[in-house]
């Protein structure tokens, strides 16, 4: 190789960044004593019946493949579910998949509709892997930031404004990661206008759909005309706390379920047969811990809110998710200095909002899936580190 392997590599996939909140994962990891309020996975374990049910699927030696949309046992729950729950009605037959993780179904549903160069709007701030899922599809991530003013809520006149004649798709996280904003039906019937006057498809990531607190959550496919426009994408890992088992769905209608399934089939055959034996369970009979979960994390929500504010940190309140996002611009810090400064000075670890967009600068996100008791010993620190921040600021006056 007379030039090394750069020559080889995919120019486009050079271009991708790693991911921002796993650099300060495993900095964090690498520490002792670090209280981690970076990624955002539950503190919970998956509940027992469900670990059960899998567990007996290996002793029974369940561990073929299964179809390549998943067991239709599965995607009959699937489906019971999303109507049940959020009104939403689809055939298990040919209208859902089951992902190895949402963010594998936010892949197909990309690649499945855009052509080289067609824009897809994204809400910022965003999840870290939007735009890369984007780009790495063919198409153009194109950010619509929001603000704190309206608690991070994304309002018509702003998608409107971003469209153009390439715009294809608009993808949309309520509740969100990592603001934890979250859209209400009013807020969605007026998104819904904007699509439908621009003929738009709406990628609706619902991975959070089971953590909202103040609102009733609607899913954008329960909207007015938008069923025949949502690819709906959700999952077991944050509200059942399974996120090491890889497990997601989405739900489509069957124009675009056709397609996807193709990629899916080349691409990864199928989700593990024995852990779609523990998502039925899930969905059958875990519904009491959910709620218990849900709970749990509105309480460390309003504490952590609370806590935030009273340090000098302003904090809006979130609707949902498991995250809070509050402003770090009173330390005169960016987002990136604040989160190194503060891991190195009282280890505790969060994550730069700068990650999610240009929007999440000034911001750093928290994650309020731990203790209750971390949580009062990392607010300790904190206030420990925002208030000698301050008499660094009021020296230099």
């Amino acid at each position: 190789m007379k030039n090394g392997y750069s020559s080889y590599i995919s120019q486009l996939a050079k271009d991708i960044q790693p991911s921002g909140i796993r650099k300060f994962f495993d900095l964090a990891a690498s520490m002792e004593g670090v209280i981690s309020l970076g990624v955002g996975e539950p503190d919970f374990v998956t509940p027992w019946n469900i670990r059960e049910a899998t567990i007996l699927s290996l002793e029974q030696g369940i561990t073929s493949y299964t179809a390549n949309p998943g067991l239709l046992e599965l995607r009959q729950e699937i489906c019971k579910y999303l109507n049940n729950r959020f009104s939403v009605e689809y055939n298990p037959k040919d209208q859902v998949i089951v992902t190895v993780g949402a963010s594998q179904a936010i892949d197909l549903a990309f690649r499945a509709i855009l052509n080289q160069g067609e824009e897809v709007l994204i809400v910022e701030p965003a999840f870290v892997a939007y735009a890369p899922l984007v780009a790495l599809a063919g198409g153009k991530p194109v950010p619509v930031s929001t603000s704190p003013d309206n608690g991070f809520k994304v309002t018509p006149e702003q998608i409107e404004s971003a469209i153009t004649e390439k715009t294809k798709a608009i993808l949309l996280c309520s509740p969100n990661n990592p603001t934890g904003s979250m859209l209400t039906r009013e807020d969605l019937t007026e998104l819904a206008k904007i699509v439908e006057k621009h003929d738009l498809i709406v990628v609706s990531d619902e991975i959070y759909a089971e953590l909202s607190y103040d609102e009733t959550f609607t899913s954008f496919a329960a909207i007015d005309g938008m069923y025949e426009r949502t690819i709906l994408i959700n999952g077991f890992s944050k509200g059942f706390a399974m996120t090491g088992w890889r497990l997601g769905f989405l739900a489509a209608p069957v124009e675009f379920v056709e397609v996807m399934l193709k990629i899916y089939q080349y691409t990864t055959m199928c989700a593990p047969h024995m852990l779609q034996i523990g998502a039925i369970e899930a969905l059958r009979n875990t519904y009491h811990e959910v709620e218990e979960m849900r709970k749990s994390y509105r309480r460390r929500r309003n504490f952590m809110v609370q806590a935030l504010n009273e340090i000098g940190l302003d904090c809006h309140v979130p609707g949902g998710a498991f995250y809070v996002f509050p402003s770090i611009r009173s330390t005169g810090l960016s987002s990136e200095q604040f989160a190194e400064e503060l891991l190195m000075a009282e280890k505790v670890a969060v994550v730069p909002g700068n990650v999610f967009g240009e929007s999440g600068e000034g911001y750093v996100r928290c994650s309020y899936a731990t203790s209750m008791q971390q949580l009062q010993e990392a607010l300790k620190r904190m206030q420990r580190f925002v208030q000698s921040r301050k008499m660094v600021l009021h020296g230099k006056l």
